[in-house]
């Protein structure tokens, strides 16, 4: 499953800088992830590397993207130019 930022976010800057897929970027009122490129560190990181850092514990599972472990290792070949 690909993680989302909720409205709890503040702004503090460190989720973007800590993601390995470049999938966190600020978005209208706070940071945003795309679910694109969010594989929850799979293939980087044991646990999601933005989960760790933010202050405000505002970083859920997205329920709009159900991806499982396997699914999230394809997308993280897939964006490291993989097969």
């Amino acid at each position: 499953m690909a993680l989302m930022i909720t409205a709890e976010c503040i702004n503090c800057d460190v989720c973007e800088p800590a993601c390995p897929n470049q999938a966190i970027s600020v978005g209208d009122q706070y940071y945003m992830i795309d679910p694109n490129r969010c594989t929850e560190c799979v293939g980087h990181f044991d646990e999601p590397q933005c989960r760790l850092v933010c202050p405000v514990d505002c970083i859920p599972k997205d329920p709009n993207f159900p991806e499982d472990e396997e699914e999230l290792l394809a997308k993280y070949h897939r964006l490291m130019g993989q097969s």
